[in-house]
């Protein structure tokens, strides 16, 4: 059993940043992958990035490309997504997820979710 917490999101202006934390409970954190989703007013939920269970890997849908950074503390239980140049379609609830399929994008294969976390780019 693993839950999840993400860190308060914010608003932030057009070209801002805004790190974002999911905090883990559980001693089975570790051999989780982990992915960040975001879900807008009216649209439905998809895959921002995700990162392997080591931290080695990381893969990110071409929204958040060259922007978006995660990273993992298997010490700490925390996974992170550092978000930069960030723009105002970039507004959503923001999702933590733990999966045991390293790297996959889809929400379905997700067993654990945190409640999310709002972001808001104004422009």
């Amino acid at each position: 059993q693993v839950q999840l917490l993400e860190s308060v999101g914010g608003l932030v202006q057009a070209g801002g940043s805004l790190r974002l934390s999911c905090a883990a409970s559980g001693r089975t954190f570790s051999s989780y992958a982990m992915g960040w989703f975001r879900q807008a007013p009216g649209k439905e939920r998809e895959f921002v990035g995700g990162i392997s269970w080591s931290g080695t890997s990381t893969n990110y849908a071409d929204s958040g490309k060259g922007r978006f950074t995660i990273s993992r503390d298997n010490a700490k239980n925390t996974v992170s997504m550092q978000m930069n140049s960030l723009k105002p379609e970039d507004t959503a609830v923001y999702y933590c997820a733990a999966t045991r399929i390293s790297l996959t994008s889809f929400s379905r294969f997700y067993d654990y979710w945190g409640q999310g976390t709002q972001v808001t780019v104004s422009s």
